[in-house]
């Protein structure tokens, strides 16, 4: 049996014996580097956090730790401590702000598809004990079209895609949701992708933004696309990411930092559809391995 098959397994019979609580997981990506991807991430968790959410941020970037610098959280342990050094889940979670959870994914995601049973039985264990710790877990991915990349968005129920009005950067998003749409293991039917234009400088360029890939998705890939909402060019974000800090905690009435709360309060009100209310960071993984 192979490691996808074992995984899938292990997970049917957790949930045959206990109806575990399920996490919502947002998958967030972007065709190319530089268009705030990370921003985007560390802020939407202190917005779910402010709405009363228990949130988990997991770091799947093999490159850039972009994430743990703006919360100031170097993390002491990642995924393959709990994979292979018997870490538990809390463990090698490290605290951030506003208590919000802070996860490495580490050498430990290149290691998935090389698991003995017994270590696949005990991430089942560790990673469903997440799905009861957090009501939101954020996966903030590298940015391109990399396996590594592709991997996690395949797997994932809801995705995120963060562009700009820049020409290279709708370029490099329509490239990723080709890769995408194109590849046999997407199940387009069981997945959305949510669209967020950053840094621009109206409503109107927001709205070009996704227009853009709206019309090239619809006529090329033939399929669906949706818009979440933007976040404006803003000198109060700017200054906080010079700072290495995060614009909602640091100047929280900036512009910038009150659009990321619509963008977080769009996702809560957004009606959950039958297939993301019975996935989880479980089921999750299970489709990432099935894919690698």
């Amino acid at each position: 049996m192979d490691q996808a098959a074992q995984l899938r397994n292990v997970i049917k019979m957790r949930s045959q014996s206990e109806e575990a609580a399920k996490a919502r997981v947002f998958t967030i990506t972007s065709g190319k580097g530089g268009v705030g991807k990370s921003n985007v991430a560390v802020n939407l968790a202190v917005q779910f956090r402010k709405l009363g959410k228990r949130v988990v941020i997991f770091d799947a970037d093999l490159g850039l730790a972009n994430v743990e610098v703006m919360f100031g959280s170097i993390p002491k342990y990642n995924l393959s401590d709990l994979i292979y050094r018997g870490k538990t889940m809390k463990e090698i979670m490290t605290p951030g702000p506003l208590d919000i959870g802070f996860i490495s994914g580490g050498s430990g995601i290149m290691a998935l598809n090389n698991l003995s049973r017994d270590q696949i039985t005990y991430l089942v264990r560790s990673l469903s004990e997440l799905d009861q710790l957090a009501d939101v877990v954020l996966i903030d991915t590298g940015a391109g079209i990399s396996d590594s990349v592709m991997e996690f968005v395949l797997a994932s129920a809801e995705i995120l895609l963060v562009a700009t009005p820049e020409p290279s950067s709708l370029t490099d998003s329509y490239s990723l949701l080709k890769a995408l749409f194109r590849n046999p293991n997407f199940p387009q039917n069981e997945a959305e992708i949510h669209v967020i234009a950053n840094k621009v400088l109206s409503t109107e360029d927001a709205a070009a933004v996704y227009e853009k890939l709206d019309t090239v998705v619809h006529q090329f890939l033939n399929g669906d696309i949706h818009y979440l909402g933007m976040i404006p060019q803003d000198t109060m974000l700017e200054k906080a990411v010079r700072q290495q800090k995060t614009v909602s905690l640091l100047y929280p009435e900036a512009e910038s930092a009150k659009a990321f709360e619509v963008l977080a309060k769009n996702l809560l009100n957004h009606e959950q559809k039958e297939y993301v209310m019975k996935r989880g960071f479980l089921q999750m993984l299970a489709g990432l391995v099935g894919k690698a």
